[in-house]
């Protein structure tokens, strides 16, 4: 297990150094002058050139790199260009709720998922697994940006239930996470279905039920316990889109998390922000699936063996 994990931790941080290599080759790949776009056209020369200083952006392109390698060990982000705070603070503001909003989501996924696939493979080719499947084709086929404002008509100005927008209280969250979580539960539904009609064709689940044991216990001790690999596998790459930032969702609720954050540092020509935000989005991502791939190993020790 010990190799295992080295072998995972080098790749992970592989992974991330190539990230932050990438977002910090943006400001160059990006087509035109970077500091034309933040300033504007009108921007006097000397303007530009005090700025491309404060980016450190007049410097050999080695250097730049080294830079932000040693300032992101050392937790330094740079400043807001609009805010004038530090983008660590800024994003110690934001994260906090896209966090809730991500895990809001996948309990709402696993809710409604774990029910609709385990119903679809125990009642197959019936109409409660026709049913089920319409569901995940709708949940998928459904874009956010559609969804949300259409919750927002029924539950908000229809019926006030809940609020429009905003991060003030528990209620508020209702609304964004069902968003977020459809479309997971509606993957989720068709995985955990596929998975236990494998499962239910094992030897060890014919053995089960002629020993006499009740359905249910077959159902929950034996065949989702061993059909959880590939569930988890989804949950923990849908958790780090999750977590990157539903920045649709956020931004119909106008909910105060790192998604939202991106948009309006795009609006504000807020590039260092921009870049910390998608830098952010992508480490989180890298270190969720990594997790994952420990948490795959420690449930099945063939993967160990096999790496």
């Amino acid at each position: 297990m010990l190799t295992f994990l080295l072998s995972r931790l080098l790749s992970t941080l592989t992974v991330i150094v190539g990230v932050i290599t990438l977002v910090f080759l943006l400001i160059h790949i990006v087509p035109g002058d970077p500091i034309q776009v933040m300033l504007g056209e009108t921007a006097t020369l000397a303007a530009q050139d005090e700025l491309r200083h404060q980016l450190g952006l007049d410097q050999p392109l080695l250097t730049q790199w080294w830079n932000a390698i040693w300032n992101l060990l050392h937790g330094n982000l740079g400043q807001s260009l609009h805010s004038k705070e530090p983008i660590t603070d800024i994003l110690a503001q934001r994260l906090p709720a896209t966090i809730e909003l991500a895990i809001a989501g996948l309990l709402v996924a696993i809710v409604i998922a774990f029910p609709f696939g385990s119903l679809a493979a125990l009642r197959k080719d019936t109409a409660w697994d026709s049913g089920a499947m319409v569901f995940s084709l709708l949940g998928i086929s459904i874009p956010h940006f559609w969804l949300g404002p259409l919750l927002i008509l029924l539950f908000s100005l229809q019926l006030g239930w809940f609020p429009v927008s905003g991060h003030e209280n528990v209620s508020s969250i209702v609304l964004p996470a069902i968003t977020l979580g459809t479309a997971l539960a509606a993957i989720l539904a068709r995985m955990v279905r596929a998975t236990l009609l494998e499962v239910l064709n094992e030897d060890y689940i014919r053995t089960a039920r002629a020993k006499g044991l009740r359905e249910s216990t077959i159902i929950v001790h034996h065949a989702l316990r061993n059909a959880a690999l590939p569930i988890i596998t989804i949950l923990g790459l849908q958790l780090g889109a999750l977590l990157g930032g539903a920045v649709i969702t956020e931004t119909v609720f106008a909910w105060p998390g790192i998604g939202q954050l991106t948009v309006e540092a795009i609006q504000n020509r807020d590039y260092p922000v921009v870049q910390a935000c998608v830098l952010l989005i992508s480490i989180t991502y890298v270190i969720v699936n990594t997790f994952t791939d420990v948490v795959y190993a420690w449930l099945d020790p063939r993967v160990r063996y096999r790496d």
